[in-house]
């Protein structure tokens, strides 16, 4: 792990190649997994207020599982999600009509209705936010439904922390995210210095 500033950010953000399929993965994320997407404290009751903006543009399925389960609820590991549509995706997940999953959510913000695009997991995903006791580590979540998303990168030479580069500055600020060139440079240096070339 590397510090930055009083983050700790895994060296994978560094190593790792990736830039988002859409077209081979068709949203997977939004689908797969055996919980809703994480969810910040801070997040729950935005997603409580933005309700009636955000329900007509997801299916009647999303809708009913909203209002039999609410706008987040606690997983069997006292953790706060998204609820789910009869055990398998988000409830607010949106399919295109060639399968893409997609978020409601981001669909109201992008249509002026909402100032809240997403929760913040999803849009730092594939990274995984961990709470520490004084601070927050940053890991990258290594999944087989992302293996198009890392060819695509890697053809691209996108590294992680640049694709992500909107929602890293949204969770912690510009100035944060500016120092991360310069960790970059360092941890390569660092691995060049230990392996002798």
């Amino acid at each position: 792990m590397i510090q930055v500033d009083n983050l700790l950010i895994s060296e994978d953000l560094f190593e790792t190649y990736f830039v988002c399929d859409l077209e081979a993965c068709k949203g997977a994320c939004c689908v797969e997994g055996d919980s809703g997407a994480p969810l910040r404290e801070d997040e729950l009751g935005v997603l409580e207020e933005i309700q009636s903006v955000v329900r007509p543009f997801l299916p009647n399925s999303g809708v009913a599982a909203l209002e039999k389960e609410g706008a987040w609820i606690m997983d069997a590991e006292g953790d706060y999600v998204t609820p789910l549509v009869e055990g398998e995706h988000c409830a607010y997940t949106v399919f295109s009509e060639d399968g893409k999953a997609q978020c409601g959510i981001e669909h109201a913000w992008k249509a002026g209705k909402s100032k809240f695009r997403k929760p913040i997991s999803c849009h730092l995903y594939p990274i995984r936010v961990q709470q520490l006791a004084e601070t927050e580590a940053l890991n990258y979540h290594q999944w087989s439904i992302c293996e198009p998303a890392c060819r695509c990168g890697s053809t691209l030479q996108v590294p992680l922390y640049k694709f992500l580069k909107e929602p890293l500055i949204r969770a912690y600020g510009e100035a944060w995210y500016a120092q991360l060139p310069d960790a970059a440079e360092a941890w390569e240096a660092y691995k060049r210095d230990k392996s002798g070339f």
